[in-house]
């Protein structure tokens, strides 16, 4: 398994599982660090489906949200799926402001996450 600075990473089956490390996702050293960590990690992978779990993150800025759309279309064009766990109801919030609840599959955990992939 790869150690990165900014995610935890790790497989179950074929899903590769994304686990955020920083309590703040705000400025854009830390955006850019997880960007790249994220790129390499799925740049390895042989399966195309990834959970991302948020159950550690507090805050994160817009720029988080381009970020996760543009991983969603990188995703979908390798034919993969990508769900979301662990998201605080304030964060949520931001989701739902910006209809992206809607464009992701947003999960309470990452069991029941991981089950929608069967």
């Amino acid at each position: 398994m790869d150690q990165y600075r900014r995610i935890q990473t790790g497989k179950k089956g074929d899903i590769l599982m994304v686990l955020f490390k920083d309590k703040k996702i705000l400025d854009d050293t830390v955006l850019d660090e997880i960007r790249a960590e994220l790129t390499q990690f799925i740049g390895k992978a042989s399966g195309p489906d990834m959970l991302l779990d948020f159950s550690g993150v507090e805050f994160m800025s817009s720029a988080m949200l381009g970020l996760l759309g543009q991983l969603h279309r990188k995703i979908s064009a390798g034919k993969g799926r990508l769900r979301m766990c662990g998201i605080r109801p304030e964060i949520f919030q931001v989701f739902k402001l910006t209809n992206l609840d809607k464009l992701f599959s947003i999960h309470k955990d990452a069991p029941a996450a991981l089950a929608t992939f069967t």
